[in-house]
């Protein structure tokens, strides 16, 4: 599947954290560049296996953007980049190995829900943001 001109975030869309990350994205994406689909759906699930990539669990982001998948701190880096405001500043943290970014991520993604727990289903977008949002 050819994707262009958007970028597709799959996230957790039980995850409180996570759906705060997509009401945060859509506020500073003046461009409407990103669109979102929660990783329970069948259209991640076909993604995922489309672009071949590794087995992720339910604590991992994807950025599909430009055919090339970005998984973890990559992936909210390459997003902030894409973000109105300064956050593109954020990019400085590509200074620090994959490894070590990805360790910290995973190390928070594994207590989210802990923090600040989860919906029994998945988040539904306002009126408003329904056409950035697939199934």
């Amino acid at each position: 599947m050819e994707i262009k001109n958007n970028h597709i975030i799959i996230f957790d869309g039980v995850c409180n954290f996570c759906n705060g990350a997509v009401n945060f994205i859509l506020k500073r994406d003046k461009h409407k560049r990103f669109m979102f689909t929660p990783m329970q759906s069948n259209f991640a699930k076909t993604l995922i296996e489309e672009f071949q990539k590794e087995k992720v669990d339910l604590d991992t982001i994807i950025l599909i953007k430009n055919n090339i998948v970005f998984v973890r701190s990559e992936a909210a880096l390459e997003i902030v980049k894409d973000l109105s405001g300064l956050w593109f500043l954020f990019g400085v943290f590509k200074i620090i190995p994959v490894f070590i970014r990805d360790y910290f991520y995973k190390a928070f993604a594994r207590n989210r829900y802990k923090i600040f727990g989860k919906r029994e289903t998945c988040m539904v977008p306002t009126k408003e943001f329904q056409t950035r949002f697939m199934q």
